[in-house]
């Protein structure tokens, strides 16, 4: 059995550090879980209906991307917006949802008693809209012109109000040159990496060192932009290899994969992003392979911030059909989450089947072959990077009585937080969010309606589990972190938990 008693925090180690103890340490285990429920998020500015009849601040999806951002406080990542009412099948009933990322506190507090050492209270702080200092392309309404599908040009109305330039979630937002005719369906000519798109799928944010920006990744293009943190407007465009584009673009998924023969899949563009804690270089990988590749041979590719000079390497998958996230462990490993689709997802579908694949794998970059030059899944495969199982989330969660179809299968979101001590022992805490597609609830396979809501996981880890040496990234402390400390230092609690 394991005696938890005290948690504290040294003014020393106020920012990054809390303390517990005694214990020894077992192998990683869920320390907590906790749920943010606020049917709406912190932008009264973009509460109006969208076209599918849902409000345009609806809080959902924040688990696609995760963000430590110093202390208890993180950046939420929702992907395109809310799509699940149906309302126009030609833009695959996306909508102008305004891209954006929301600022979460995620405090831990010890628990006397109880299954799991901790709570996890998540409470919403901010939400930051993304936008444009120069115009973008969005749709026309062209598409239904003359029919039952006829759509306004997906325009946000905050655009005139605020005189500025919103990306959104809407699938027409591209710019193209000409139309042609593959296998009788209509796809329009341009290159998918466009900088002036507005249509944007955020998939994974991270925070700069030192500086007032974040970096987020997005499947459309793949894009990877650099936004102030404050405002929310683009500062920068890193410039991605030109294998990852397509240059046949439709707002229908299925009509752009049919399309092309190179660069990404569609809905499976640049679902990760990582930070080397050194804040000099960021670390993207696809969510699957690319037309070119095929198979299960992904591309990996590292960005260095002050030049934009690009590497590419390969990941393999072993028993997941994607990955959702990379984190730094340290300036050379990172943590690959690898998953299949299954658990409690929020599409008729997939509704309610068990979870069976999500694992972390630690990959380390070190000597790893460049594939810029490469193409196909032998080529790439061959020089795939080693990796090594760190954790499986699906256990580590039934371990404490999660059973597999209450699993999330969107577990997206993947972010290091500040440091506990167990023990005189470093524990590592690594927080798991979920993309619950903006649904609140869905369906078991008997039917039973079941909670789905934005869910936080939080382990513990030490390097021993991470078979690596961890290094917490440089991020300054908010202003307001002083205080968080004030009043518990000597707080004595008492609980237990089984080994």
């Amino acid at each position: 059995m394991k005696t938890f008693r005290h948690w504290l925090f040294l003014p020393t180690l106020l920012a990054s550090t809390a303390f517990y103890a005694p214990a020894s340490h077992a192998a990683a285990e869920l320390l907590a879980v906790g749920t943010l429920t606020n049917p709406f998020d912190l932008s009264t500015a973009t509460s109006g209906a969208l076209e599918n009849g849902v409000a345009g601040n609806t809080l959902g999806g924040i688990g696609s991307g995760l963000a430590w951002a110093g202390g208890s406080t993180f950046l939420a990542l929702p992907d395109r917006g809310p799509n699940a009412n149906s309302y126009n099948a030609l833009v695959e009933d996306t909508t102008s949802y305004i891209s954006r990322f929301q600022t979460v506190n995620l405090a831990l507090t010890p628990v006397a008693n109880g299954n799991l050492a901790f709570t996890l209270t998540p409470t919403l702080t901010a939400t930051t809209l993304l936008s444009s200092q120069t115009p973008l392309v969005y749709g026309t309404g062209a598409l239904g012109t003359g029919g039952t599908n006829t759509l306004g040009s997906g325009i946000p109305a905050l655009n005139a109000t605020n005189n500025t330039n919103y990306f959104t979630g809407r699938s027409d937002g591209f710019a193209f040159s000409g139309t042609t005719v593959v296998g009788g369906k209509t796809l329009y000519l341009g290159n998918s990496g466009n900088p002036n798109n507005a249509r944007l799928d955020p998939e994974a944010i991270r925070v700069s060192n030192g500086t007032n920006s974040v970096f987020v990744s997005d499947e459309y293009g793949p894009y990877v932009y650099e936004f102030n943190r404050s405002t929310g407007q683009r500062v920068r465009t890193f410039t991605l290899p030109s294998n990852l584009d397509i240059t046949k673009l439709s707002p229908v998924g299925a009509t752009e994969i049919s399309g092309n023969t190179v660069g990404r899949v569609t809905n499976k563009g640049m679902e990760g992003l990582a930070i080397t804690p050194d804040g000099t270089t960021l670390v993207g990988i696809m969510q699957a392979a690319l037309e070119q590749d095929g198979g299960k041979a992904i591309r990996i590719v590292t960005i260095d911030i002050a030049s934009g000079t690009t590497h590419e390497y390969a990941y393999k998958l072993t028993t997941g059909s994607g990955v959702s996230e990379i984190l730094a462990i340290n300036n050379h490993e990172f943590l690959v989450d690898e998953r299949d689709g299954n658990g409690l997802a929020t599409n008729g579908a997939l509704a309610g089947n068990a979870a069976v694949v999500t694992q972390l794998f630690r990959i380390d970059l070190n000597g790893a072959t460049d594939v810029t030059g490469l193409s196909g899944a032998a080529a790439l495969n061959a020089v795939a990077v080693n990796k090594t199982l760190v954790l499986d989330v699906v256990s580590a969660l039934g371990a404490k009585g999660i059973a597999a179809d209450h699993i999330p299968s969107k577990l997206e979101g993947l972010a290091f937080g500040a440091d506990i001590i167990v023990n005189g022992q470093i524990e590592h805490t690594l927080y798991l969010a979920n993309d619950n597609d903006f649904l609140a609830a869905t369906k078991l396979p008997d039917g039973t309606d079941i909670a789905n809501p934005n869910t936080f996981y939080v382990f513990g880890l030490t390097n021993t589990d991470l078979g690596a040496t961890f290094t917490q990234q440089d991020i300054p402390e908010p202003l307001t972190l002083g205080l968080f400390g004030l009043g518990l230092a000597g707080l004595g609690l008492s609980r237990r938990r089984a080994q």
